[in-house]
Order: structure tokens, then sequence, then C-alpha cells
């Protein structure tokens, strides 16, 4: 999702998958929610005509930077005064790079995101992990709750796994479609990622990353039958996991099923 300023002359466009955020109480509220980091740098994708941009830079000032691709969001953005030009990057966030959007070092990764590429928000977001120390977004309720979902439950799945190796995932409330115009068909849900580099995996991301793709690739299957589908050898998987499903896997039993299946590392 994107936002707007409540009298923003901006359409929404249905092909970007555009609601535009009204309720100045709900901006206050996300931005609130990103941790006070000195020297950090934030990035909000899809600000729209700034609804929740403004109070951002009323907590962060000169640190914030956006990244818009609809161009009518970045012509209006740039005939305002609250935002440095220069700040304003257009393009689109999944074919960049955090050094072509002015990310030098650590960011927070902020936003309203759009339902379509919510997911693949997120796993930019794994790829830049050395840099993003803090993820705080509005996604679809669903998508929110999988991120933050435990072991056992029927929406636990990937990207639970993944992030929740790297960051500590916490869902922080639930907004209603009346909070945009237009009003979307779902509810939503905001979180907070905080990257938590002291419970680093100590196997590497990429290892990590196809295992667990494997396991939930085949989610009704046991482990040993999805893990040799996905290409792995069954004599080395554990013996405690083989009988098991994906789901009933904690992302730390995923690391060690790394390890074990990536002895080399």
């Amino acid at each position: 999702m994107k936002t707007r300023a409540s009298s923003g002359p901006v359409k929404a466009k249905k092909h970007l998958g555009q609601h535009f955020l009204k309720d100045g109480a709900v901006s206050q509220r996300i931005a609130a929610l990103v941790p006070a980091v000195e020297g950090q740098q934030l990035l909000e994708v899809g600000p729209g005509t700034g609804a929740l941009t403004q109070p951002l830079i009323e907590r962060f000032g000169s640190a914030v930077h956006v990244v818009e691709i609809d161009t009518e969001s970045v012509a209006y953005l740039n005939g305002v005064d609250w935002i440095d030009q220069a700040h304003i990057h257009q393009g689109d966030l999944l074919k960049s790079t955090p050094n072509a959007l002015g990310m030098e070092g650590d960011f927070a990764l902020i936003g309203n995101f759009p339902y379509n590429i919510s997911s693949q928000i997120l796993f930019r977001a794994l790829d830049w992990k050395s840099q993003v120390n803090c993820c705080v977004g509005m996604f679809q309720k669903e998508v929110a709750e999988r991120i933050c979902a435990e072991k056992g439950s029927k929406v636990y799945g990937i990207l639970s796994v993944l992030l929740q190796n790297y960051f500590t995932c916490e869902y922080a409330f639930t907004v209603g479609p009346g909070a945009f115009d237009p009003p979307p068909k779902v509810d939503s849900g905001v979180i907070r990622l905080v990257r938590n580099p002291s419970s680093d995996p100590d196997v590497p991301y990429e290892a990590l990353r196809r295992v667990v793709k494997a396991a939930f690739g085949l989610r009704r299957k046991t482990l040993r039958n999805a893990l040799r589908a996905g290409g792995f050898d069954e004599g080395v998987i554990p013996e405690q996991w083989k009988g098991q499903r994906a789901e009933q896997l904690s992302p730390q039993d995923f690391v060690a099923l790394t390890r074990a299946l990536f002895p080399e590392h």
C-alpha cells in the first residue's frame, strides 16, 4: 500500500495496488515504531504524497529518503517544501540497490507496502540484511501474521523461518479498511522487524534459504520426501527430522538441518 496526505491530489492507481492511507493517527503510530538509532538512515517505500513521510521527517529529519515508482507521486513530492528533493528517488525498489537509493550504511526500511509485492520486498530486506537493521511496514493482515507465526501454525512458512532467524518479529497492530482511500477488501497488519546480529545463523544464507524453500515446497510431505524432491541426499538428513513436516521445525531447527545438509560450511 502507498500513502497520501489527506488532501493530496494524486489519484490511486489500481495497477500499482495503491490504497492511500488517510488516517493520520495510524501514520503517527507507524512512525513511532521505528527505533531511534544514531546515524541510521530511513528508506520509505511508496510514499505517495507523504502521509507517513511527514511524521517520519518530524522524528528523523534529513535521515529520511523515499523511493517511489509512481511518476505522479514523484511530481507531487518534488513540489512540496518539507522534503529534500535530493532524497526523493524515482524507481523500483526491487530493481535497485541500497547505494543507488542513497543508503550508505545501516538503514530502516519503512512503508505501507503494496500487497502484490510485499513478499518480494521482504526477500529484498533479507538480501540486504547486512544493512537493514529494522523494517516497519503495513502488509495484508494474513501476510503480517505469517511473518510472525510460530512453528506448528498453518500459516508458518518460508518467510517466517528466514525472517525469524535474522530479525525479532513483532505484530504491532491491525488496521481496518476504513483507514484507506479507496478501502481495500481486507484488514491490514503493521509489523516491526528488528535485526538481531547476536542470533545470526552460523550457516550461509543461500544454503538456509535453499533448505527452507525445499522443505516447504511440499509442506504436506515429510521432510524426507520434500528434501529429496529438492535435490538433497536422504542419507544426510538427521533421523530425528526425517518423518516430520516442515511446519514442525523451529527457525533454529532449520539452521541445524542446514548445517547437516551442508557440512562443508
